[in-house]
């Protein structure tokens, strides 16, 4: 989950805001910005596990299971609410549950 304490977050939060403006700085638009976004959490992924002097399964097993979480994480809180809303403005499309 991505609630680490706060002392944790400033060298993070600036390293990714570098990041995202790198990103940024190379695609016109999120369409443009797919693949440099793919690229570059493949590569924070691998520098991650360079650590490792020989990698095994868990360690896949292990980021593997973040990265799920993380697609899950923000799902919920970004997705589902945005899908609610819409839900609400447009009509539901699911029946009511009992």
């Amino acid at each position: 989950m991505p609630y680490i304490e706060p002392g944790q977050r400033p060298a993070i939060d600036e390293a990714v805001g570098r990041l995202a403006e790198a990103v940024r700085s190379q695609g016109a638009d999120l369409n443009a910005r797919a693949g440099l976004i793919n690229y570059a959490v493949t590569r924070l992924l691998l520098e991650i596990l360079d650590d490792e002097p020989r990698l095994r399964y868990h360690h896949i097993a292990l980021v593997t299971g973040v990265v799920e979480n993380v697609k899950q994480e923000f799902y919920r809180r970004l997705a589902a609410p945005y899908e609610d809303g819409k839900a609400a403005e447009n009509g539901d499309v699911y029946p009511a549950h009992p």
